[in-house]
């Protein structure tokens, strides 16, 4: 019997609505500091770029910390949230060279817009509840649309 480590309960009740914003948190295996390494960093942001547009999804926000990722997405007309994390874990995985994430994500859907707004600061402020920096400018892996 192989044991999924009650990652299918991550799945139910799952459902991915096109227009949906959507906050996301993907862990590295093991939570290793992957994403300390510049290059690797910066591979995956491209890598969520690139995913979300080829979807026709937008990438509201996000912070990429040393060992897991905050996404905030509206998810784009005939996109899902699973294949959308597939082909960012694969794909980023493949460009760094060896697998580098955890499987199963966690998934939230918002509601209201005060709450894109709510969690969008959540999201960015994350380094500075880790005490990875003074200020949040000063973080290089994140990004919003909007100043949050």
């Amino acid at each position: 019997m192989e044991c999924d480590h009650g990652h299918h309960r991550l799945r139910h009740g799952r459902v991915s609505t096109p227009g949906q914003v959507y906050h996301l948190t993907i862990a590295t295996r093991y939570r290793l500091p992957v994403f300390g390494d510049l290059r690797d960093a910066r591979a995956v942001i491209q890598v969520m770029h690139c995913t979300a547009l080829r979807n026709r999804s937008c990438s509201l926000c996000y912070v990429l910390m040393p060992d897991h990722l905050h996404w905030l997405i509206q998810l784009g007309e005939g996109s899902t949230l699973s294949a959308l994390v597939r082909t960012v874990k694969s794909v980023s995985a493949l460009r760094i060279g060896r697998p580098i994430w955890q499987a199963g994500y966690h998934d939230w859907a918002i509601r209201t817009e005060a709450d894109v707004r709510a969690v969008a600061r959540y999201i960015v402020a994350n380094p500075l509840r880790a005490g990875l920096v003074a200020r949040v400018g000063d973080y290089p892996h994140w990004d919003a649309v909007w100043l949050v």
